[in-house]
This record gives C-alpha cells, structure tokens and sequence, in this order.
C-alpha cells in the first residue's frame, strides 16, 4: 500500500502528546500527510513540544505539509466543509484538510473524530483510519505488544486523547465483537 495518509490534529495528536511517533514514522514513513490547518493546530505556543515533534517529523522526511491552494479543487472541498450550508455540515478546520485532501488525492483519511466526519467517509467513499486502527496495525507489525498498547494507551487517555474503550486490550476485544 502507497496511498498517503492525511492526518487531522487530533489523530496525530495522540501519537505526539505522548512522544509515541515512532509508530507512525514505523508504518508510514514517508506517507504522513498534514493539510496545512492541521500543522497550524499544531503550532499553537501554548503546547510548544507538539509543534517541536512535527518538526522533527517533517525535517526527517517521515511527513510533509501539504497546502490548500486557492483555486484547486481542494480548496473549493476544504471551503465547503468548513463553511457549511446547502446540505453540508460544517467541520473543524482540520478534519476539513484531511477530508478534501484524501477524497482529491485518492488517499486514507486519518481521524479520530467519526462522528464529525462518517458523513463525508460514506459521501466521498473515503478509506479510514484512526488512533485505535493504528495501534492494532502496530501490534499485528510487531512494532508494539499488546502490553505496550495498553501502556501507551494509558498514556493517550491520560492525555485526554479521545479513544473508543479503556484500555488497548478492550479495544481490540471490541473489534473482535464486530466481525
């Protein structure tokens, strides 16, 4: 697979409030895509060492930024999404990036908030990820055991990262609730 990952803040967020990039960087090096608005979440002065870890991933190449131009197809999508009306829901300015970069770009939308976006997954046929999928890719790879998932899990909720169960191993014990 060599589709690119568009990431919203809160997705990337989790890996990056608690210093865990390098289980993305592992996966998808190279393939992490951040829609500008997102980089500028990032930025903000009062969480200084979220925006020193992107650096970190993007001047070793592991991510890039990707700009919405004016006049592009995106940014008539990403517009849209974030001004709402005429049957569109207005989203953050992120989830907004992410979305009108995967559906142009034919790539994998990395959120974390389904509630927000399951409308446009479904309406643009959008591929979907989050934290949760992330982690269970990592453990199925090797790059982390079920008890560093829960560890890292831990660390993520504690965070007052937004997850679908308590623990990694409820998690996963969910999933297999879904099959």
């Amino acid at each position: 697979m060599t589709d690119k990952l568009f990431f919203d803040t809160d997705c990337i967020s989790s890996f990056l409030w608690v210093d865990e990039t390098n289980i993305i960087t592992e996966l998808y090096s190279g393939r992490i895509v951040l829609p500008e608005p997102v980089y500028n979440e990032l930025s903000n002065p009062c969480v200084p060492h979220l925006k020193q870890r992107t650096d970190i991933l993007l001047n070793a190449r592991s991510a890039e930024v990707k700009i919405i131009l004016e006049g592009t197809e995106e940014y008539e999508l990403y517009n849209k999404l974030i001004q709402g009306g005429e049957g569109v829901i207005p989203i953050g300015h992120g989830e907004a990036g992410g979305v009108a970069l995967a559906k142009v770009y034919d790539g994998i939308l990395a959120s974390n908030n389904y509630r927000d976006i399951a409308v446009y997954i479904e309406k643009y046929h959008l591929q979907h990820t989050d934290t949760g999928l992330i982690m269970k890719e990592a453990l199925e790879k090797r790059i982390t055991t079920e008890e560093q998932g829960n560890e890292i899990w831990g660390n993520m909720l504690a965070r007052r990262r937004i997850l679908p169960a308590g623990s990694f191993t409820e998690y996963l014990e969910s999933l297999h609730y879904e099959d």
